[in-house]
């Protein structure tokens, strides 16, 4: 039977994520709590028009497309607090007031000043780094619609056996991990799934990007994983995992839930 083994949110676009024992989906397709804050570029602190929706390109903030250094960053968020930590090192815990912000920013942008990264902060626009977002509203996925995203851990596992480096879920950065499936058994499914008490309608699998390549621990890209995908596993695009949009309002789902397929 196939089940939710993890869930996953990740308050901060590119930080740590946050495991949960259930996730909120809400009716406009996106998770609680998932991507409500983001540090961006000086020039990138609006929302670009993407067909009517705002749209965030991770392009113009600290993501681990570009920044592999932010992996090993410890980032919690709760209570209104924000509190980053470096190999056990507090850098900053403040909260989201004006000044609480500069100090995020500040302690981010000396974090990635020390880092293989550094060059990237000297690039036209970039500093100083903002961090915005109210701490609520979800609205940082790489996708302007939103999405809840999902893959299944065979697959993981199979990726993880092609390579000497390290390769686990993280990487992949999914709402949903599922357990139960064939190796890349959710590349091919369509029309509706059922997770718990929430229907959703499959829109597509999930094209990577060099993220993925970052390992989670230490912030070094150590896996060529892109190159992996389409060589070892004979694909066109660079693909693992898919998207999902609830039908409805959405509603919660839990680990252990079962996932039924209804194929159109």
């Amino acid at each position: 039977m196939a089940a939710v083994s993890s869930l996953y949110r990740y308050p901060i676009k590119g930080f740590t994520p946050e495991p949960r024992t259930e996730l909120v989906v809400q009716a406009d397709g996106r998770i609680a709590g998932d991507r409500v804050l983001a540090f961006r570029f000086a020039d990138a602190t609006a929302p670009e028009d993407d067909d009517g929706l705002d749209s965030w390109p991770k392009s113009h903030g600290l993501a681990l497309m570009d920044f592999p250094s932010i992996a090993r960053l410890r980032v919690e968020f709760a209570d209104g607090i924000v509190r980053m930590t470096d190999d056990g090192t507090l850098l900053v815990e403040a909260r989201l007031d004006d000044t609480g912000r500069r100090e995020l920013e500040d302690a981010a942008t000396a974090f990635v000043a020390r880092s293989s990264d550094a060059r990237l902060l000297h690039r036209e626009g970039v500093l100083p780094l903002r961090l915005i977002g109210d701490g609520v509203t979800s609205r940082f996925q790489d996708r302007a619609r939103g999405y809840v995203s999902l893959h299944g851990e065979s697959t993981v596992a199979q990726v993880d056996a092609a390579v000497p480096a390290p390769v686990d879920d993280r990487r992949f950065r999914s709402n949903i991990v599922v357990s139960g499936t064939a190796p890349w058994e959710e590349l091919d499914w369509s029309g509706r799934v059922r997770i718990g008490d929430v229907d959703f309608e499959v829109q597509r699998p999930i094209g990577r990007c060099a993220a993925i390549t970052a390992n989670p621990d230490t912030g070094e890209r150590d896996a060529r994983l892109l190159r992996v995908l389409t060589t070892e596993f004979g694909q066109s695009e660079a693909t693992l995992g898919i998207l999902l949009l609830p039908v409805g309002d959405g509603g919660t789902v839990r680990v252990g839930d079962e996932v039924v397929v209804d194929r159109d």
